[in-house]
């Protein structure tokens, strides 16, 4: 019954007018986004932050996740048309999907991206619902120490998780810790590797750091790179899937819901690894798994609705504990931060307008973007004719615009040509951005918890150990730090998706 209650204070919040007309903006963008390979949702969301700085803290966060959920849609759409996935977490679509399209099936592969999306989103939401009270209660219980530690094991299984070398995904997490130090220390007050810059005495702003690894970095690299674009020119029909394809596709958009929403909620695991195992499940579990990679509407329903889920389940860390998962909760966090609001297990409590207004509004976006996804589909085709040329300066001058509104500082556009530069040597040299703007969001926190811990145990540091959960989750942390000198260990971590899939 207070299930019910509050949701019905959350559905009072999302049907506000200006709500649902934030609510309509984030998804329509989140799908654009998805639809054209370059920026991404952390990109646009960091582009479109400035935007909410003057409207409520609701309308905020409802946009900003629709962008988020929306940007999982929107990839399937390039992957099966062009073969070139809108979002990382569209890569495997491209498998099946494209070959689906080249046999003239791009209508069932469509549809069936659009309504797995749309069941594995709803079922993610309410698996939101039915997790998060209970959680909040729980780390209503958590003192400095299990928050410390907490952090500790998300930022060590963001690393363990990373792609490529476990080194560089820590000297990653390393510079992001220390970028995170900069400005005035939050307990003396005093400033710290500021230089005597007045500039920095606030610290490095989140959103020219994000615009510079993620939006100018990714238009530097493809402006190097010729992208071919292979668009059916033919007529796309037969939207709606067969019963046969629904009889095919049932199983693999219930596993890839529970996957999902499960992965989701794993530090580092969010809709990239996920729609990775979903789809090597799919193709273990299939009487013909030699169908994979041929056009199996399998290999295109697990995927997306595992990525869908994903969505969902990354919200439960952030706004029970107030621990983002991932970079786009990271993003998030910044979001709700600005607006002065705390999320965590309190925020429930505090701010139920807010905390069941932003579910509820997940529920009203998965509606629209069914609307927007599947009679909008010719729309969306002509989106990726832009040429290039047009697309890579508008995104440059978007940038601009977005970092200069932050604050109005020039400042934090040469903050963000500094990262957009860094971000493109990174690239090259296969370092990951993601350890590092998730640890420059926690180290803040980390840090905090860290001395408030060490104040309560009067500099004792066994205070992490005695405690039951941050004894665990530092034991768990140090495992998998140690886990490359394991053979076995190794060998399971090297690409496992990947291997999977191949």
């Amino acid at each position: 019954m207070d299930l019910l209650n509050y949701l019905s204070i959350g559905f009072g919040v999302a049907l506000q007018p200006i709500n649902l007309f934030y609510c309509f903006v984030g998804v329509f963008i989140g799908t654009l986004i998805g639809v054209l390979p370059g920026i991404g949702p952390v990109g646009a969301m960091s582009l479109l932050l400035p935007t909410t700085f003057k409207t409520t803290p609701e309308a905020a966060i409802i946009m900003l996740a629709g962008i988020y959920y929306g940007a999982m849609y929107g990839g399937s759409t390039t992957s099966i048309l062009v073969n070139i996935p809108g979002e990382a977490a569209s890569v495997v679509t491209c498998l099946d999907g494209y070959q689906m399209a080249r046999q003239g099936r791009a209508g069932p592969a469509l549809g069936i991206a659009a309504f797995g999306s749309f069941i594995a989103g709803t079922l993610s939401i309410l698996g939101l619902m039915l997790v998060a009270p209970p959680l909040s209660r729980f780390a209503l219980k958590f003192g400095p120490p299990e928050y410390f530690t907490l952090m500790v094991l998300g930022l060590t299984v963001l690393i363990y998780l990373a792609h490529g070398s476990m080194p560089k995904a820590l000297i990653m997490a390393t510079f992001g810790i220390v970028l995170g130090l900069i400005g005035m220390d939050s307990i003396n007050a005093r400033p710290r590797l500021t230089f005597d810059r007045m500039e920095l005495m606030d610290g490095v702003g989140l959103v020219p750091i994000v615009m510079g690894l993620f939006g100018i970095s990714e238009v530097l690299l493809n402006i190097e790179q010729k992208i071919r674009r292979d668009i059916f020119q033919t007529k796309i029909k037969g939207l709606l899937p067969t019963a046969k394809d629904w009889r095919d596709s049932a199983g693999p958009i219930a596993r890839g819901s529970v996957l999902g929403f499960f992965l989701g909620i794993l530090p580092g695991g969010g809709a990239v690894i996920s729609s990775f195992i979903s789809y090597a499940v799919e193709k273990r579990v299939s009487k013909h798994p030699e169908r994979f990679g041929k056009g199996a509407i399998e290999g295109v329903a697990a995927p997306e609705a595992a990525n869908n889920a994903a969505t969902g389940g990354a919200f439960i860390p952030l706004m029970t504990m107030g621990i983002p998962p991932n970079v786009i909760m990271a993003m998030l966090l910044g979001a709700f931060m600005i607006h002065g609001v705390q999320p965590g297990p309190l925020m429930m409590k505090q701010n139920p307008g807010l905390f069941w207004g932003v579910i509820a509004s997940m529920y009203i976006g998965n509606g629209m973007l069914l609307v927007l996804n599947l009679p909008l589909i010719g729309m969306w085709v002509k989106v990726l004719k832009v040429p290039y040329r047009i697309l890579f300066p508008l995104i440059l001058l978007f940038c601009l615009i977005g970092v200069y509104s932050v604050s109005n500082a020039v400042f934090d556009i040469y903050i963000m040509v500094v990262f957009g530069i860094v971000g493109y040597l990174m690239k090259k040299f296969e370092y990951e951005g993601a350890p590092l703007v998730l640890a420059f969001v926690l180290g803040p926190l980390l840090e905090n918890n860290l001395r408030k811990s060490l104040i309560m145990s009067q500099g004792d540091f066994s205070i992490f150990f005695i405690r039951p959960l941050s004894g665990i989750c530092l034991l768990i942390a140090f495992f998998l730090l140690v886990s490359p000198l394991i053979p076995w260990m190794r060998k399971k971590r090297k690409e496992i998706p990947m291997e999977e899939i191949s």
